[in-house]
């Protein structure tokens, strides 16, 4: 089974920026307003008026998950200290977690949360509170990820001396009043208690997991059934995910055919939009319902990350390149979608070269004719989609390269390096994007066979081993090519096809050796499943859309995908993204979804072919 490096992965490029931005931004929030909630838990530092520049939104200090920003917080400056070894954001963190147990400590010794206990109490009586058990498991799941990527042993002791108090307050509920309780959201809180047990062994811990199961849904999936018609998705992804845990940590093979009868519904069955989600108000589009819930609430930012995880348990599990091709469409079209957009900067043309971040989050991604990306503020809204922007900007290390046995599996093709040993021999592999032409005031081949934008990614992997060393590299084929994979080995081509599970492998001893893969792309038209005249256009695994407001009608002769023809392409040394549409009565010019911003857009066209 393949397993993550994330620990021994070091981004560059454009993933590097993105955690860059986003550590940026964990250190302008300030420790007093991460903390504000748990201190008025405790009766520390009270106050007669609110401070200023107090946080609102769902972390208003009235709202019923106060709070729940600092668990995400947390779990995001553990990760990005994993990789960099940012001292100040450890430092930050350490305090928070001390204050926190200072917290704990205030309130008997066990309850550590930014909420009153008496929300969980009123939860088991039935009375009507907002996600008490989600709340208590994002700070739990922040504390826990201090320990497990920052070595922050008092972090595991507040979790546990926590478990403490659940373990109590799950004693005399029975399964049929578990099940009424968890339609209010828990997060993941059963894979929080697999992941503690994984830690600590504590039998305790595996009785919490086993409690927090979602019965109903579960013996559904197990019947073969498909429950998930209109029902709300981020509250059943993490439940999924607690079973995927269950089976890692326990080895019960029933809690593996949940998840994957859940990913065959929910994943495959209900197929996708264009950009890789599949929900509408934050529910479960049913399958052949596609065309009718295209709207201004589509693809909830959480659901990306969360598919996104659950992929990765797959992928782990059975080593599969549709899974990481999952990954990959999600990435491009959701994290960088819906999260940190700047607005490109040309100085020469009067822009701003120095913008302020003032695009957060969008909590969904419309699809509607003429939608508009909504973001939320630095401090203002904090969604659930806005906490969880933190963790996905800092976990992207964990689904780039893995390891099964003595080969070293690359599933993404981002910028990024990874140091691992092999056969007792240390091996670093670095993968970069190709610029592919840079500009040069040398004359150059390049200059003297000039071409138009390349129809292709090129990436190259640079392998250095401190002594010759036997291990296989196994490269992801994309589901998106549009010819053969093609494997330069040191300069020479070399002669590959892709294993059953989707990879090309190359064995051999390495030493300092150069790999450069080309992957063939092209534009393709993505039918809406249920009214296949209408559709969206993809550039790779990259979703496009129409700088547009109108949902104009597009003619074409063989393949709508024939429209569609190169736009602005060249800025001084780099390849620009554009397209725009030939032979309309009105063309139109295409972007990247991650590209847009502010404009009003387009994604699905009706088409209509012409002989």
């Amino acid at each position: 089974m393949p397993v993550s490096l994330q620990k021994d992965v070091r981004l560059s490029g454009l993933c590097a920026h993105r955690r860059d931005l986003n550590r940026n931004y964990l250190m302008q929030l300030t420790t007093e307003n991460l903390l504000f909630p748990f201190y008025q838990e405790a009766g520390l530092h009270p106050v007669t008026y609110l401070p200023k520049n107090l946080h609102d939104g769902w972390d208003s200090p009235l709202s019923q998950i106060r709070g729940t920003l600092c668990g995400h917080w947390l779990s995001a400056a553990a990760q990005i200290w994993a990789e960099t070894g940012d001292a100040e954001l450890k430092l930050r963190a350490d305090h928070i977690v001390e204050e926190i147990a200072l917290c704990q400590k205030e309130n008997g010794g066990e309850w550590c949360f930014p909420i009153p206990e008496k929300y969980l109490l009123w939860l088991k009586k039935g009375k009507h509170t907002w996600a008490p058990q989600y709340v208590c498991h994002k700070v739990m799941m922040g504390l826990l990820d201090m320990a497990r990527f920052a070595g922050n042993s008092l972090a595991l002791s507040v979790v546990e001396k926590a478990a403490e108090w659940f373990l109590r307050y799950t004693d005399d509920i029975t399964p049929e009043q578990m099940q009424e309780m968890m339609s209010e959201e828990t997060g993941g809180i059963m894979e929080l208690w697999a992941d503690l047990y994984a830690v600590t062994g504590n039998p305790d811990h595996l009785l919490l997991m086993r409690r927090y199961e979602r019965g109903d849904l579960y013996q559904h999936l197990l019947n073969g059934e498909n429950p998930l018609g209109n029902m709300h998705a981020n509250t059943t992804i993490p439940e999924i995910q607690g079973a995927a845990r269950a089976y890692e940590v326990t080895g019960e093979e029933r809690y593996r055919r949940i998840v994957e009868r859940y990913w065959q519904i929910a994943a495959e069955e209900a197929i996708p939009f264009a950009t890789g989600g599949q929900t509408s108000g934050e529910i479960w589009t049913p399958p052949g319902r596609h065309a009718a819930r295209l709207g201004r609430m589509n693809q909830e930012h959480c659901t990306v990350y969360n598919m996104m995880r659950l992929a990765d348990y797959l992928f782990r599990w059975t080593g599969e390149s549709r899974f990481a091709d999952y990954w990959e469409r999600n990435f491009y079209n959701g994290i960088l979608a819906q999260g940190f957009w700047e607005e490109p900067s040309c100085p020469q043309l009067g822009e701003n070269p120095f913008p302020e971040m003032r695009h957060f989050v969008s909590y969904y991604l419309p699809l509607e004719a003429g939608s508009r990306k909504a973001w939320g503020s630095a401090t203002g809204d904090f969604w659930c989609c806005h906490c969880t922007l933190l963790q996905a900007n800092a976990f992207l290390p964990s689904g780039i390269f893995y390891r099964d046995g003595d080969t070293l599996l690359v599933s993404q093709y981002l910028d990024a390096s990874v140091r691992l040993e092999i056969g007792g021999t240390e091996v670093s592999v670095s993968l970069e994007t190709d610029p592919q032409a840079w500009g040069s005031l040398r004359i150059s081949n390049q200059n003297l066979s000039p071409e138009g934008r390349p129809n292709c990614w090129k990436r190259k992997l640079f392998i250095h081993a401190e002594k010759p060393a036997l291990f296989t590299v196994a490269l992801r084929c994309p589901v998106w090519l549009s010819g053969l994979f093609r494997l330069f080995l040191n300069g020479e081509e070399t002669a590959v096809s892709p294993d059953t599970d989707g990879f090309v492998r190359i064995s051999r001893e390495w030493k300092d050796e150069e790999l450069t893969v080309v992957l063939p792309k092209t534009i393709r038209f993505y039918p809406l499943a249920d009214e296949p005249e209408t559709g969206a256009f993809l550039d790779g695994p990259v979703a496009l859309a129409a700088l547009t407001a109108e949902e104009r009608t597009l003619y074409y002769r063989n393949d709508p995908a024939e429209i569609l023809v190169p736009c602005d392409e060249r800025r001084w040394g780099e390849w620009l993204p554009g397209w725009k549409t030939k032979g309309q009565p009105v063309n139109l010019k295409f972007c990247p979804l991650y590209a847009i911003g502010d404009e009003t857009y387009t994604t699905y066209f009706p088409t209509e072919q012409r002989r």
